[in-house]
């Protein structure tokens, strides 16, 4: 999307500003169906960084998430410009019939990149 969706970009402000988890959101990226909460950049960078500190591999990728973004804000834009970005949190990327990973992983996606989206997380079963 060469301007990404005004909408979005609104859903993804108030996520950052109220510091909300529960907001749910399908998006499609590049022909992949994303599905999950929306949580705040720091909430999410937090997050991220605490699973790569558990890891004995990931462990030093852990500061990278950990510091605070040089930008001010949201990569793309400085303080008090608009989200660039989604930061997904128990989210999965659709595949048939199951979604992967099946207990929900951590995604950041471009705003400008999703083509499709709707409000709410889409289920899937085997019936």
């Amino acid at each position: 999307m060469t301007n990404p969706d005004r909408l979005l970009v609104d859903i993804s402000a108030l996520v950052e500003s109220g510091q909300s988890n529960q907001m749910s959101l399908t998006v499609v990226v590049g022909g992949a169906v994303i599905t999950g909460r929306l949580a705040p950049e720091a909430v999410w960078r937090e997050r991220v960084s605490e699973v790569l500190n558990d890891s004995d591999r990931l462990g030093p990728f852990s500061a990278v998430f950990g510091a605070e973004p040089t930008d001010g804000g949201q990569e793309g834009g400085g303080p008090g410009e608009p989200p660039a970005y989604l930061h997904f949190h128990l989210a999965r990327i659709l595949q048939g019939n199951i979604g992967i990973p099946e207990t929900g992983g951590m995604y950041r996606v471009a705003i400008e990149d999703v083509s499709a989206w709707t409000v709410g997380d889409v289920s899937y079963s085997d019936h």
